[in-house]
């Protein structure tokens, strides 16, 4: 994001500021949405289309905003997991689902693999006030592009 207002019609982030104000200073507030603003009618009002995504990784489930970094923090402290996790959202019914797939460390056996499922689940359902499904998979097991994880896949209806 550069800051610079774009044209009619271009996708960028919604930011709000107060420009007609004499006496108050310019304020702007970032949503961190992303749409566009669609080109000028008859009308005085501006129309904007609908929201189309985010310019960071906040993902809200059931009404509750999650970042992955909450959920990273959880996984860090879990013994018997290694760093490396994904956030899969997927849409059940009418609602939204979350399944955290992280990769078990080479040492660790069955037992420890199901006690950090348990405890991971526990903690976000405790700390963050979702519940989520919690797989832990083969280490090494996790698509990596360049070193990295894609730590978001988001594969609900549109």
């Amino acid at each position: 994001m550069t800051g610079e207002v774009l044209p009619d019609g271009s996708e960028g982030e919604l930011v709000f500021t107060s420009l007609t104000k004499e006496a108050m200073p310019v304020i702007r507030y970032r949503t961190r949405d992303l749409t566009r603003l669609l080109p000028g009618t008859a009308r005085v009002f501006r129309r904007m289309e609908k929201v189309t995504g985010r310019s960071d990784d906040l993902v809200i489930l059931r009404g509750v905003n999650l970042f992955p970094t909450q959920i990273e923090e959880i996984v860090l402290r879990t013994p018997g997991v290694a760093p490396h996790f994904q956030l899969r959202l997927t849409r059940e019914g009418r609602l939204d689902a979350l399944t955290v797939r992280a990769e078990a460390r080479p040492d660790a056996g069955p037992q420890v693999r199901e006690a950090a499922a348990r405890a991971i689940a526990q903690q976000i359902k405790d700390g963050i006030g979702v519940s989520a499904g919690v797989e832990i998979v083969e280490p090494e097991s996790l698509e990596r592009s360049v070193g990295k994880i894609r730590r978001i896949v988001d594969e609900r209806p549109r």
